[in-house]
C-alpha cells in the first residue's frame, strides 16, 4: 500500500483549529491507545486551564500558540494563586506545564501543527519531598480506634483503613476495587489499573482480610443498591466512594486520634512502607509492593525510616559504644 502524501488543505484546516478542539482531540487519542482513566482525568484538568486562559485572551487558533504566548502562559501558572493561598505547588506548576508541552509535541506529530512552540521549555524542578507524617505502630492503633464500629460508616471506614494499612495501596485503588478483586483464599488483592494503568497483585493480612469481611457480612450486604454497583466499599447510596468524601472521613479520625499529626488516606501508605522497612524489608520489594515505577521513588522511605538509622548508630558509635562500656564524660 502506498501513502499518499497528505491534502496541503487538510493539514491547514487541522492547523487551523481552536486550542480547546487540539486538546480534545489529545484527549481522545489518549483513550483510543488505552491510557489510565486517571492519566487522563489529570491532564484533562491541567489542560482545561489552559484553554480556559486561551479563550479569555480570544486565542482562538492554534497557529496563535507560539513560543512568545506560551511564555506568557508559563509566566501566569507560576503567579497563578499569589495573592490568595500562596503559589501553586511546584508539582502542581511542573504538572501543568507538562501536560501542555505533551499537547504541542502531538500537535507537530499529527501535523497539527507547523512547529512545537514548547521544544525549548525547560519546565520546573519538583523537589522530592519526604512524607509529612508517618504514624507508630501504636499511633496506628489509636486511629483506627476512632471508628465508631456502632455504625454502618464506622465499620466500612474500619475496614477501608486496616486494608490500606495493610496493603499500602491508594486512595483511588482502594476505592477502585471491586468485590471480585479480594482473593481471600490466595490472601492477596488484584488492584486494577493502579497508577500508570498498571494491574498488580498485593498480599493482604489476615487482620484485614477479618475486618473486610466482617464489613461484607454485617454492610454491605444490607446496603441499598448493592446489586448494581460492584464496588467492595460502598457509600450510604450503594454507589461507589467518593474520593473526597473518603478524604475527609479518613482526615478526622487522624485528627481525632490527637497525634499531633495530619494526614488521610495516603499517610497509611506511608506508614506501612516506613514500618515494614524499619523491620527488615527490601526496598525493591517495597517497589513491588507499592507499585512504583522507578526505584528512586521508593528510596523515600530509606530517608524515612530512623529506626534502622538509630540501631547502627547506637551499635557503631564511639561515643554509644563508650557509655555501654561504663565510661562518662565529664
Amino acid at each position: 500500500m502506498i501513502d499518499r502524501p497528505e491534502d496541503p488543505r487538510e493539514r491547514g484546516r487541522r492547523q487551523g483549529s481552536a486550542p480547546r478542539e487540539i486538546v480534545a482531540a489529545y484527549l481522545r487519542d489518549l483513550r483510543s491507545i488505552g491510557y489510565a482513566s486517571s492519566t487522563i482525568a489529570g491532564r484533562t484538568l491541567h489542560l482545561r486551564t489552559f484553554t480556559r486562559w486561551t479563550a479569555l485572551r480570544a486565542i482562538d487558533c492554534w497557529t496563535s500558540v507560539d513560543e512568545p504566548a506560551l511564555e506568557q502562559y508559563r509566566a501566569w501558572v507560576v503567579d497563578a494563586s499569589r495573592g490568595r493561598d500562596g503559589r501553586l505547588a511546584w508539582s502542581t506548576i511542573h504538572s501543568r506545564l507538562s501536560a501542555l508541552r505533551l499537547v504541542c509535541a502531538w500537535a507537530l506529530r499529527t501535523h497539527r501543527a507547523g512547529q512545537d512552540p514548547s521544544v525549548s521549555w525547560v519546565l520546573p524542578r519538583v523537589p522530592r519531598r519526604l512524607p509529612r507524617a508517618v504514624l507508630s505502630s501504636v499511633e496506628v492503633e489509636k486511629v483506627l480506634s476512632r471508628a465508631d464500629l456502632t455504625t454502618p460508616l464506622g465499620l466500612r471506614d474500619r475496614a477501608v483503613m486496616e486494608l490500606m494499612y495493610s496493603t499500602g495501596i491508594r486512595r483511588g485503588e482502594a476505592i477502585g476495587l471491586d468485590c471480585g478483586d479480594l482473593q481471600a483464599h490466595r490472601r492477596a488483592l488484584f488492584v486494577r489499573e493502579g497508577k500508570g494503568g498498571k494491574d498488580r497483585v498485593v498480599p493482604i493480612g489476615d487482620r484485614a482480610l477479618a475486618w473486610v469481611d466482617r464489613y461484607v457480612r454485617e454492610v454491605r450486604s444490607s446496603t441499598p443498591g448493592r446489586l448494581a454497583c460492584p464496588a467492595l466499599f460502598l457509600s450510604t447510596r450503594g454507589t461507589r466512594v467518593r474520593p473526597t468524601r473518603l478524604t475527609e472521613r479518613l482526615h478526622a479520625y487522624v485528627i481525632g486520634a490527637n497525634l499531633g499529626k495530619s494526614g488521610s488516606c495516603h499517610i497509611f501508605r506511608h506508614t506501612m512502607a516506613t514500618l515494614m522497612h524499619d523491620r527488615g524489608a527490601d526496598i525493591r520489594d517495597l517497589q513491588e509492593l507499592l507499585g512504583h515505577a522507578e526505584l528512586a521513588t521508593t528510596q523515600i522511605y530509606t530517608h524515612v525510616s530512623v529506626e534502622r538509622l538509630r540501631a547502627v548508630h547506637s551499635r557503631t558509635h564511639p561515643a554509644e559504644i563508650g557509655l555501654r562500656g561504663g565510661v562518662a564524660g565529664e
